[in-house]
């Protein structure tokens, strides 16, 4: 295959950046910034009718020593794991990146994770989503998690 003819192929194939402030963009952020709301309100109720029944969780945690761990959560225990407490929690993802091709896309961003208005930790996330009868919902969350390196 021709290099002209590769990338033509790959073009006909590659998700559509979305303007940010695009309806199509808007709506896929929907379910995004409500798992962010779940977190603020620290309610795991809030999380389900964002989640397509089949979503996964991967997170990848980077600790400071170097070591790091990938763990694989169901919707349901990731739901489960937002319990109410004192604490504030705050999660901000200043510039996602939209990428919608038909009934799929994605968002993807820097975040950073505060407690109490404090920085806790930061990393990357990465949410896959599917759009089902006009609705989208998040079909995965993949996001990594270190305590250095957290710009606000």
């Amino acid at each position: 295959m021709s290099l002209l003819a590769l990338m033509a192929a790959l073009a006909v194939q590659t998700p559509v950046l979305a303007d940010p402030a695009s309806p199509e963009a808007a709506a896929v952020m929907v379910p995004v910034n409500g798992v962010f709301a779940a977190l603020a309100a620290r309610d795991g109720s809030l999380v389900a009718p964002h989640l397509a029944p089949e979503a996964r969780m991967i997170v990848a945690v980077e600790r400071p020593d170097g070591t790091a761990t990938v763990q694989t959560l169901a919707a349901e225990a990731f739901a489960a794991g937002l319990r109410p407490g004192p604490e504030r929690y705050e999660e901000i993802m200043p510039d996602p990146i939209v990428a919608i091709d038909g009934d799929i896309a994605m968002v993807w961003g820097r975040y950073v994770f505060k407690i109490d208005g404090r920085v806790s930790h930061c990393g990357s996330d990465h949410f896959d989503l599917i759009r089902r009868d006009g609705v989208w919902k998040i079909a995965g969350i993949t996001w990594n998690q270190r305590t250095t390196g957290c710009e606000v």
